[in-house]
């Protein structure tokens, strides 16, 4: 299967320009032979601290676009967005997929350091889904940094989608953890962060495409891009079996 990470800018707490910035990038990963597209954290507002401002309803229109694009394409349209559900305001993971399906993950780790955690609820559960065979586990930007929920799903995951707004100033840190990530688990990591420039912050992307050996098939740096590469569940089997290191977690 033929994943994309899609490395966009996002216009500041404004949906609708910014779904026409997404619209034709999503155009040339299907074109590319993608079947599974991944878009960035909070993807069509950026990631800001009023939820009044940027939250929508799971019936709103970003969702909706989603929901769309899954079905026109034929594919898969990942990422996340700020929802309010039920009186509360999650940084909600969302896929939607061609035949209707959605599913659904709350961030489990609001960025406390930036204020996230008052503006946004903590999800409680960890989410995994299937796609033609794939065994995708989705995370949101900060999760990236707490390992043993990574661990805890690992085994049973070909495939971590990682979806960000992290900043450039920290981008080491985003490479470094994301590769180890892929090599820990033994599993393909797609990652989406944004570029540009919002809330006094500049952002790099630095998305990319990693192999269960940690190998880097695809990557971007500050650009627009579209990163289009293979992954399979039988390579994440065939790395397993020739180096069955998780049959030693404790």
């Amino acid at each position: 299967m033929k994943v994309a990470a899609i490395q966009h800018d996002i216009c500041w707490h404004d949906p609708e320009p910014t779904h026409a910035i997404v619209d034709p990038m999503i155009d040339e990963a299907v074109e590319g032979g993608a079947s599974l597209v991944v878009l960035s954290e909070m993807w069509a507002t950026g990631f800001s601290m009023d939820p009044f401002a940027v939250c929508q309803a799971m019936d709103g229109p970003s969702v909706a676009f989603m929901i769309d694009r899954a079905a026109r394409h034929g594919i898969w349209v990942s990422g996340s967005l700020a929802i309010h559900d039920d009186g509360l305001a999650y940084n909600r993971f969302i896929a939607a997929g061609p035949n209707g399906e959605l599913v659904t993950y709350d961030k489990r780790h609001p960025f406390s350091y930036a204020g996230e955690h008052k503006a946004y609820s903590a999800g409680a559960d960890l989410v995994s889904f299937e796609v033609d065979g794939l065994r995708v586990t989705p995370f949101v930007c900060y999760d990236l940094r707490f390992g043993d929920d990574f661990w805890r799903l690992g085994p049973d995951t070909d495939l971590f989608i990682v979806v960000a707004n992290w900043p450039k100033r920290r981008r080491e840190h985003w490479r470094t953890l994301l590769r180890a990530r892929a090599i820990e688990n033994q599993c393909f990591v797609v990652a989406a962060n944004r570029i540009g420039h919002a809330d006094d912050l500049d952002y790099a992307g630095d998305s990319t495409i990693i192999d269960p050996f940690g190998k880097v098939l695809a990557e971007a740096v500050d650009n627009p891009s579209v990163l289009l590469a293979d992954v399979t569940a039988d390579e994440v089997a065939r790395i397993r079996s020739q180096y069955p290191f998780l049959a030693d977690r404790r």
